[in-house]
């Protein structure tokens, strides 16, 4: 039996407890018992409306959840402008380091290492920079 049966079934013995009551007790209480009955209805259809509710405020806070947490598509002009200020701030520090280690070889490496996050960052911040949508995809867009 499913959770709706069952509450379907236990509101049909609550009808029948009702006219079984109401046989008993005479027409007199018929107001009185008929208005138990409909408060026990009125509080099944609360908490169903309640639970549907609950249950669409949820859907609702879970697709804003995901919408949030979507990537965006670039960065502010801001961070990328910070990001190379950055790069270029520790690039003399790595330098001095890897050239003073292991002369050029050190100083190579540790220029292809900076110029390797910069390039991660710029493919990043513009998806078809380095992808298909080369330069054919840029003279299309003139076409138009």
């Amino acid at each position: 039996m499913t959770g709706m049966d069952a509450r379907d079934a236990d509101l049909k013995k609550e009808l029948d407890a009702t006219l079984q009551t109401r046989r008993e007790l005479g027409e007199e209480y018929e107001s009185a018992l008929v208005d138990s009955f409909l408060e026990k209805v009125d509080q099944r259809i609360d908490g169903a409306v309640e639970r549907r509710v609950r249950r669409q405020l949820a859907e609702r806070q879970m697709t804003t959840a995901r919408e949030s947490r979507s990537p965006r598509p670039t960065d502010s002009f801001g961070e990328r402008f910070g990001f190379g200020i950055v790069s270029l701030v520790l690039a003399v520090p790595l330098s001095a380091i890897g050239g003073g280690v292991a002369d050029l070889p050190g100083l190579l490496v540790a220029w292809a290492g900076i110029v390797g996050v910069n390039v991660v960052q710029a493919a990043r911040t513009n998806p078809g920079l380095f992808g298909r949508r080369g330069r054919a995809g840029r003279d299309d867009a003139w076409e138009d």
